[in-house]
């Protein structure tokens, strides 16, 4: 925490939460089962980073992993490795080690391929396994763009209608002639936890199934997948599951439609003979149907590392330790903020709340944006980072901060909100002639 002569909040009462918000972070901080997991990570001590909802930290298990990988498993074993170091089954293996984090039983899920390619295979999947008559599908009104993109040309491959319907709309909106709904689990703008258990039976009792895209809940919070009745999910595993940058993403099969599942992309990969090399295509038995082409074993072992990050850890735990950070880092920037210029967006009901903080950053009515100019959320967002907060942007408003549970401290939360009050009272970042700065922000959702 900044506390320098040339802070703007005065040296008096403002101080003085301040310390008491510091002396609390460290208090936090040595408590609870994830005290230690932080040293899990590959990260630096003048940074607060903040943007594990984009990009998960390197695992510290990794780098070796990935240079035993290059040097033995590629450079001297070679074509060996498909088989004698495991590479041939490294889909279904390491989706056995991501099952337990979104609710699921073995033999269900299956790492490979991008998310938006996961996508593709589920909302077409689910369209062929959709009763006769079904006329549409609905898409989250709030979805990620791309899973709004993919699903459109899915649907109209099959001559159906796309229909956006806000999440807490479904059970109203659907209808018998709806083959399935493509959900965000959650908001990757506000952070709005969306409601799986009811919107998924409420959807079967109309006859249609439930896609979900995991995203931004995997590995931040519980998903009960086999407890809701989830047909089709969908995640990546570069966010809080900290694969790294592009890393695989995984398709989830429900058990009871597997046999009944038609892959778009039916690659020798998911064959039941792939080296038969048979001209037709028998389908695979199981969860195998989901996988495509030849899997990316480089990114897919530093994937398997990865998640050694989640040995003896509950996935309850994460989501305590979660919804306590959010809450201390919005208390925090209600202390040090100037008041009207910054308001979440993100629920303060934990029903309803995933693992980020989103802040809406209220122009300075004496310094209006120019025209063609940098919104001011983009030019907080690039002031925070150059002072050591790293969070991201999203137009034309939103402030995103994620808080990555296994690495992301109190003391983080504190002086994350402390240097933002800072930035907001800097004339420089919001006063006049400002707006024609760079925005920075996250390349991932």
């Amino acid at each position: 925490m900044s506390e320098s002569p040339e802070s703007p909040m005065s040296p008096g009462p403002a101080a003085a939460v301040a310390r008491t918000q510091a002396a609390r972070a460290a208090e936090l901080d040595a408590a609870g089962p994830l005290a230690t997991t932080r040293d899990r990570f590959v990260l630096d001590d003048d940074t607060v980073y903040l943007d594990g909802n984009s990009l998960g930290a390197l695992p510290r298990s990794v780098p070796g992993r990935i240079a035993e990988v290059i040097h033995h498993e590629w450079g001297e074993l070679r074509i060996r490795s498909w088989t004698e170091a495991g590479w041939w089954t490294a889909p279904e293996r390491i989706g056995e080690k991501i099952a337990p984090l979104i609710g699921a039983a073995p033999g269900q899920v299956v790492v490979g391929d991008s998310t938006s390619v996961n996508v593709f295979k589920a909302v077409t999947g689910g369209i062929r396994m959709a009763g006769k008559g079904c006329t549409e599908i609905l898409v989250d009104a709030t979805t990620f763009p791309t899973d709004g993109y993919v699903a459109r040309s899915a649907a109209r491959m099959a001559g159906l209608a796309v229909r956006p319907v806000e999440p807490a709309r479904i059970a109203d909106e659907v209808t018998e002639r709806t083959a399935l709904a493509l959900v965000n689990h959650v908001d990757y703008r506000t952070g709005e936890l969306n409601d799986m258990a009811a919107i998924t039976s409420a959807l079967h009792t109309a006859g249609a199934l439930a896609v979900w895209d995991l995203c931004h809940s995997a590995g931040a919070l519980p998903v009960a997948l086999d407890a809701c009745g989830v047909d089709l999910a969908v995640g990546c595993t570069y966010k809080y599951l900290n694969g790294g940058p592009g890393s695989p993403a995984y398709l989830y099969l429900r058990t009871g439609l597997q046999d009944q599942f038609e892959s778009p992309l039916p690659g020798w990969n998911s064959h039941a003979d792939p080296f038969g090399m048979d001209p037709g295509y028998t389908p695979a038995d199981g969860i195998l149907r989901g996988r495509v082409g030849t899997p990316d074993i480089l990114s897919l072992l530093a994937l398997e590392a990865a998640l050694e990050a989640w040995e003896g850890v509950a996935i309850e735990d994460v989501r305590a330790k979660s919804l306590a950070l959010s809450d201390f880092f919005l208390e925090c920037v209600a202390a040090y903020a100037p008041a009207g210029r910054v308001r979440s967006v993100t629920p303060a009901d934990h029903r309803r709340r995933g693992s980020q903080v989103s802040l809406a950053c209220v122009p300075d009515p004496s310094a209006p944006v120019e025209e063609g100019g940098t919104p001011v959320a983009g030019r907080v967002m690039a002031e925070l980072i150059r002072r050591g907060v790293v969070g991201d942007f999203r137009h034309p408003d939103v402030l995103r901060f994620g808080f990555t549970p296994l690495y992301t401290t109190f003391a983080d939360a504190e002086r994350a909100a402390w240097v933002l009050g800072e930035v907001l009272r800097d004339p420089a970042t919001t006063g006049p002639g400002s707006g024609s700065g760079p925005a920075l922000g996250g390349a991932a959702g």
